[in-house]
């Protein structure tokens, strides 16, 4: 567990494949922790100011002359008087527009995407869609492709990070605010107020700043293996796409039907195995149901605040006075997450790989750069595991592709990809550990299943109109809907 009062630091790195590689030390906010484990909350200070890499209150208060102390409380007045949900929405969406107009850490500024880049991306990704027709048995799912920019990346998925970061956000609060006797909490509610506006106001301006530096960094609507943007659309960021294939020595054209392949994969995927998205979804939302809060330090401060006094407040917060808990709920919630991402990208992996390989010189060497980036945490997951402690990184990414290889070299692709029928037919944790077991195994035919029960409902329902009392056709009935006299 972090120590960051909420836990909610980066995790840990991975190893590439699950197996091997080395870990690497905690990646979280540097310089100290802060209240809810975020870095600079760009406030007055900012990350890189005094005090702004630990806590807002530093960075508000610290090293601050009078003349800028109106503007610092005016400041805290407006995150104080925000009454909405959990997440401060409208200032996330803000700040991520802010971020995107910086341009990244190189230089490079957002721009509109032109004509002939849109072009680029409709033909890649309608060549993709033709391609994964042969090693598929799933029918595209992208209606339409779209190139955006960076702005236009950020509108387009903050309803889904919305989605992704309230249950969390909402179960954060909702602790907090339940941790004192019912009569104590008559006589806290200013002070419990106040914490609800400023942690709502807290993870908006952290959430706006993540989504906006992932903005500039992400090469299409499908990096962390969720489907962030609009169902149907496959869309990439060709600004994004050229700094990705910078250095790789791979032609620009090959490096965009390579991530043309990758999230029309993705498409298909999410469009027709209906059950995914929820499934992925509720394991996210799973987690958040198991968020307890340690109140023995609240208990022993919660009396001697003086909310008027802000440094007596950080000192508070930033002595871990809501400290979260692992339960066996999150951790059953993360395994299940995890092992869903992997099947996910696993399968993505192992048809863009069999799509590829006989048509792009470059298709080993992408491959590789894909999987290195997605097993040892790349910007995507990374930002995740920061805004609400979840780590979307499929750790057994290699092992689900050779699954699903293998699937496809023993029963074909129609047989491959049935299994995403039903998710009680899908490979488990423990078959990753032994995928020839689960090759070879007789797998349940759901579809059987479903005739099965459809005849005997329809037999049943038969032997009770029988019944006595019943309003069944008379056994005088001609057959056509009368009865004879």
């Amino acid at each position: 567990m972090s120590d960051t009062p909420f836990g909610f630091g980066l995790p840990p790195e991975e190893p590439e494949n699950g197996d091997e590689g080395n870990k690497k030390g905690n990646q979280g906010g540097q310089g100290g922790p802060n209240p809810f484990g975020f870095p600079g909350m760009g406030l007055p200070g900012g990350a890189g100011g005094p005090g702004g890499a630990d806590n807002p209150f530093a960075a508000m208060f610290g090293s601050m002359n009078p003349n800028d102390l109106g503007a610092a409380f005016q400041q805290l007045g407006q995150m104080l008087s925000y009454e909405g949900g959990p997440v401060n929405w409208d200032m996330a969406k803000d700040i991520a527009r802010q971020t995107v107009a910086q341009g990244t850490a190189d230089g490079v500024k957002d721009a509109s995407v032109g004509s002939s880049e849109k072009s680029a991306v409709e033909e890649a990704v309608r060549l993709a869609d033709h391609w994964l027709d042969g090693v598929t048995s799933l029918p595209s799912g992208a209606t339409t492709a779209v190139a955006w920019s960076r702005a236009e990346w950020v509108e387009a998925t903050l309803p889904v990070w919305k989605e992704l970061v309230d249950p969390v956000a909402e179960r954060v609060g909702v602790a907090m605010g339940s941790v004192l006797p019912e009569e104590m909490q008559a006589m806290a509610g200013p002070l419990l107020g106040m914490m609800r506006s400023m942690g709502g106001a807290m993870f908006g301006q952290q959430i706006g700043q993540a989504v906006g530096t992932l903005a500039g960094e992400v090469v299409g609507s499908t990096d962390i293996g969720l489907p962030l943007g609009p169902a149907g659309k496959a869309a990439l960021l060709p600004l994004n796409i050229e700094a990705f294939g910078k250095d790789l020595g791979v032609p620009a054209e090959e490096v965009r039907l390579y991530l043309a392949l990758r999230e029309a994969a993705h498409a298909r995927l999410f469009a027709h195995v209906p059950w995914l998205r929820s499934h992925l979804f509720g394991a996210v939302e799973g987690y958040a149901r198991g968020i307890k809060i340690d109140t023995s330090k609240l208990e022993d401060v919660v009396g001697q605040l003086d909310p008027s006094n802000p440094e007596q407040l950080q000192e508070a917060l930033q002595g871990g006075m809501f400290q979260p808990q692992d339960t066996p709920e999150q951790k059953a919630a993360l395994a299940r997450l995890e092992t869903a991402l992997a099947l996910v990208e696993g399968w993505v992996d192992a048809v863009v790989h069999e799509a590829a390989k006989p048509r792009l010189t470059s298709a080993d060497a992408m491959r590789e750069t894909m999987r290195r980036r997605r097993a040892s945490g790349g910007p995507a997951e990374q930002t995740f595991a920061t805004l609400i402690g979840l780590e979307l990184r499929p750790r057994r990414l290699r092992d689900a592709s050779r699954l699903w290889a293998s699937l496809t070299d023993a029963r074909g692709v129609d047989g491959r990809d049935g299994l995403w029928e039903h998710p009680d037919m899908l490979p488990t944790a423990s078959d990753l550990d032994d995928p020839d077991g689960f090759v070879h195994r007789e797998q349940l035919d759901f579809s059987e299943i479903d005739k099965m029960l459809g005849e005997a409902a329809r037999k049943r329902g038969e032997s009770d109109q029988g019944r006595p009392g019943d309003s069944a056709p008379d056994s005088d009935s001609d057959g056509e809907g009368e009865t004879k006299k």
